[in-house]
């Protein structure tokens, strides 16, 4: 597979971070922190239909010089898992994301391994940390859940470790369902991985659903959400900014949900729901 880098200059975390949120909107599938700046990997084929676009929208950012490189096919996932640092998620029960070649999390502690590759969910985002200590606290032992837009399947992979009964894990890249694959064998847990979109589960019901996305593609996606889920069942939603929140929750309203909470972490915000 051929990459295309963009190096952008920034001038804080929080730049960085509203980078993240705004890029996400397009194919961007992995980004990486650097000091004073963030690296933004989309796939070669699918880069050309936004360039522009994205081009227009860093301008109104006040990006006015960045760099867009192109990555020569390679062993990604050698490179990318070199790189790779052990997460640890502080709650109630730690949970430790760590690649195989990691040490174990200890005794009481959630362990998951899954296979770093570049899939947006290797547990060094806000939002993937923030939803996997809410995934731990809510309480799903015994239930049948979705991981909507999977990645690499740490959110399904931390709640089968949490109690789950299953776990449908869904995405539309082929590339994720095959790390999530890869990540469920390293971690010892069974999964349901599909390649698709909402009408992979179409007619299905579920007791919760796990959505770390974005904020235009939450909304459109509310209305399957809802069917999706049973009474009383509950919508955890991340990938989003504080200032979206309103916007999130006007649209699930309108669905029938009820916002029960709403968490923070580095600006990120978690929204969970309730099906009334």
């Amino acid at each position: 597979m051929e990459y295309i880098e963009l190096n952008i200059r920034t001038e804080n975390a929080q730049q960085a971070e509203i980078l993240t949120a705004l890029l996400s909107d397009y194919p961007f599938d992995s980004f990486v922190e650097e000091d004073a700046a963030l690296k933004a990997y989309i796939l070669l084929q699918d880069y050309a239909p936004c360039e522009q676009e994205v081009a227009r929208m860093l301008l109104e950012q006040g990006i006015e010089q960045y760099e867009a490189v192109l990555i020569e096919q390679q062993n990604w996932n050698a490179e990318w898992e070199s790189d790779f640092e052990p997460v640890r998620v502080e709650g109630e029960r730690p949970i430790v994301i760590r690649a195989a070649h990691h040490a174990a999390a200890a005794a009481g502690e959630v362990d998951v391994v899954i296979a770093p590759r570049m899939s947006f969910g290797t547990g060094h985002h806000a939002t993937t940390a923030l939803m996997s200590q809410t995934i731990s606290e809510m309480g799903v032992e015994g239930l049948r859940g979705l991981d909507m837009g999977c990645g690499t399947g740490v959110l399904a992979i931390v709640a089968m470790k949490c109690g789950a009964e299953q776990m449908v894990a869904v995405d539309i890249d082929d590339w994720a369902c095959e790390s999530c694959r890869d990540s469920m064998a390293l971690s010892g847990v069974e999964l349901d991985v599909r390649c698709g979109s909402m009408a992979a589960v179409e007619g299905e019901k579920f007791d919760f659903v796990l959505a770390n996305i974005n904020r235009n593609i939450l909304i459109d996606m509310m209305p399957s959400f809802a069917e999706a889920l049973s009474e009383g069942g509950r919508l955890v939603m991340s990938g989003f900014l504080r200032e979206d929140v309103p916007h999130i929750e006007r649209a699930a309203v309108e669905q029938g949900f009820a916002v029960e909470s709403v968490s923070e972490r580095e600006g990120w915000m978690v929204v969970m729901c309730k099906k009334e």
